[in-house]
């Protein structure tokens, strides 16, 4: 057999598998849900332990299989499901989440935050709770808030300041907000599938991605991209949601199992998370991976001028920006 009947006939069996998996999940009454992530990565691990926190406190009554790993689709792919209730709980990072959940943008803005301990005091306080009201309309109630880590810039030729960005081709997340970051670099924003990021780097179709570190080690990027430029340009969060339509459905107490599990898978999250990013920075050194620190980010931060004035002027987000500024 040739290579693309193969693959053909591979397809087609995983769609088979899937609606299959998913006709035995609606049968016996139990919940489909969705992450990007494989076994072992620190999102998957804690979504696990919240499932198992939601079939023990509500007595089996309500089972969650997880399609991880990106099973299912990109992010993308997997918010229209969720909006199409195809997904009834999901793991969401904030800048496709974003797109459906205006109010939560301000958290993905260049340089907003100094660590993601200074955006969890602003998540896990009021701030946090007026961003979950806004996202509950959009359709996606929050149960936990997760570290969506340190974004950098890694490429496939050596990178030593934003100068060398301009007129490259840079993969990023179809958010408004990272397609404007890399056009006021003077570099151009690459629509491409999470899957499609190696082989992208490998052919040339891009010269750069960005994301955290444990991502780029867990799906292997750094085999095409052995140039890691230490922006820290986004530190945002990612979000566990359930659909709005199944938790208006729930009973308060189902409501009090959700809300628990989430909380404790988030907290459980960020502590493997701190260990994962520590464990990815030496690894990927030993795979011959260059690290270049940012030596001035004035001149970064600089060309952010008209993305913050554009969501300073936005009553969608403009008070969140005074709030975190304030503080």
């Amino acid at each position: 057999m040739s290579i693309k009947p193969l693959l053909g006939f591979l397809s087609l069996l995983a769609c088979l598998f899937c609606e299959g998996a998913w006709s035995q999940t609606a049968s016996t009454g139990g919940l489909r849900a969705w992450n990007a992530h494989p076994d072992g990565y620190p999102v998957t691990e804690a979504f696990k332990s919240f499932i198992a926190d939601v079939d023990k406190g509500t007595n089996g009554k309500y089972q969650i299989q997880l399609f991880n790993n990106q099973s299912l689709g990109d992010q993308t792919q997997a918010l229209k499901m969720f909006k199409e209730a195809q997904l009834d709980v999901a793991e969401f990072n904030g800048g496709p989440l974003s797109n459906f959940a205006p109010g939560l943008k301000a958290f993905n803005l260049p340089f907003l935050f100094s660590s993601s301990d200074h955006m969890f005091r602003h998540l896990d306080g009021k701030l946090g709770d007026n961003i979950a009201v806004r996202i509950k309309e959009s359709g996606f109630v929050v149960l936990g808030w997760y570290d969506g880590g340190s974004r950098s810039m890694f490429c496939s030729r050596p990178i030593a300041n934003i100068r060398d960005l301009a007129g490259l081709k840079i993969r990023v997340q179809q958010s408004e907000i990272y397609v404007s970051l890399v056009k006021s670099l003077g570099a151009i924003p690459m629509n491409v599938e999470g899957k499609e990021v190696l082989d992208s780097l490998q052919t040339g179709k891009i010269d750069c991605a960005e994301n955290n570190l444990p991502y780029v080690e867990a799906q292997g990027f750094f085999k095409a991209a052995k140039y890691f430029y230490m922006t820290n340009h986004v530190i945002s969060p990612e979000a566990l949601v359930i659909s709005t339509r199944l938790w208006d459905k729930l009973t308060d107490g189902e409501k009090a199992v959700f809300a628990t599990a989430g909380k404790k898978s988030a907290v459980m999250m960020r502590t493997l998370w701190k260990q994962r990013v520590e464990a990815a920075r030496e690894n990927l050194s030993k795979q011959g991976v260059v690290f270049a620190p940012m030596q001035d980010s004035a001149p970064f931060i600089s060309k952010m001028g008209p993305l913050y004035g554009k969501y300073m002027a936005d009553p969608l987000t403009s008070k969140e920006l005074l709030s975190i500024i304030g503080n």
